[in-house]
């Protein structure tokens, strides 16, 4: 599993909260993402561009 936090706020989300990727899902060249909360109460789903503009990706884990 990926660990992202957002660089700058984000749907009304602070600056350097950490979000799980959960999934990743592409159809016709269109990458969706879906991202919960590091307490996994809340999850958003972006496309790639908002994805690269909005988060760093921290780390891996397994």
């Amino acid at each position: 599993m990926k660990v992202y936090k957002l660089k700058k706020q984000f749907n009304g989300y602070k600056r350097g909260t950490q979000f799980y990727l959960v999934s990743e899902s592409e159809f016709i060249g269109v990458k969706e993402f879906v991202l919960r909360t590091e307490d996994l109460t809340h999850r958003i789903s972006i496309n790639e561009s908002e994805l690269l503009k909005n988060f760093i990706f921290l780390k891996e884990i397994f």
